[in-house]
């Protein structure tokens, strides 16, 4: 019961494709690999962003989604989802530190 309920929220927020996601005990996770890289980097994130200054150079961490985004779409290279999780996590971990800084910017204007 509550697994269908994830996999119908989530079917709103991700994709879901059956390869482009892991598996655990023959259930799909309710996110494909990126997705499910972004919101455990992303609860990392915000855990060290609340406990260290917001810093700039976090930002870097959207690159290589873009790259590896970018590519595979355009189909210059295949892709697994390893490498998804792995550029999911990094872009997740910098979406807080990328908040919290542009609320510092915001703020300090005003």
């Amino acid at each position: 019961m509550i697994y269908e309920c994830m996999m119908n929220i989530c079917k709103y927020l991700c994709h879901q494709k059956p390869e482009r996601s892991f598996f655990y005990k023959e259930r799909q996770f309710p996110v494909c690999s990126r997705c499910t890289g972004i919101v455990i980097g992303a609860v990392i994130g915000f855990v060290l962003a609340i406990l260290t200054q917001p810093n700039l150079i976090f930002v870097l961490g959207f690159v290589p989604l873009i790259v590896d985004g970018t590519t595979q779409y355009y189909g210059l290279r295949t892709n697994n989802n390893t490498l998804r999780f792995i550029t999911g996590l990094l872009c997740g971990f910098s979406i807080p530190f990328v908040v919290f800084k542009t609320e510092s910017l915001i703020l300090n204007y005003f």
